[in-house]
């Protein structure tokens, strides 16, 4: 009896890697980064804005169930405290600064007047909500 040559049998997993590392080592970084894009831009096509959009709700809706209410919140934290870190005071002063510019740009004179206004009117129903407090016998001034 003749023993017949048997090629090695090897699994689709091991031939596709085979195949892989055969292909990287042809083409190189560039030709990968080429592909990635090409099938970038056709999933961009194919999805659309409207489809990119449900994409992101789905991916925030899991991350949602996956986080919970106390994971956002260390992430809030973690981010703010990343940000404090990146501009320190200055930073903030300068944040502000341009803030409270374009609030400046947004109500211009008549708009601060509007306000001083109704600042005042806040100021007098608190004073007259103390003084009818004091006189309704409620602690106030001592005597």
């Amino acid at each position: 009896m003749t023993e017949t040559k048997r090629s090695k049998e090897i699994t689709v997993r091991e031939a596709g890697q085979k195949g892989g590392v055969t292909t990287a080592g042809r083409h190189g970084h560039e030709f990968y980064e080429q592909i990635g894009k090409k099938g970038g831009e056709a999933r961009k096509e194919e999805l659309g804005p409207q489809g990119y959009s449900e994409l992101g709700k789905k991916g925030g809706e899991a991350r949602k169930q996956e986080l919970g209410r106390e994971g956002y919140s260390e992430l809030g934290r973690k981010g703010g405290e990343a940000r404090k870190e990146e501009l320190g005071t200055q930073g903030y002063s300068e944040l502000g600064r341009k803030g409270g510019e374009v609030r400046k740009q947004e109500l211009g004179h008549e708009g601060y007047q509007q306000l001083g206004h109704r600042g005042g009117q806040k100021v007098k129903e608190l004073i007259e909500k103390g003084q009818e407090a004091t006189v309704d016998g409620q602690p106030g001034e001592p005597s």
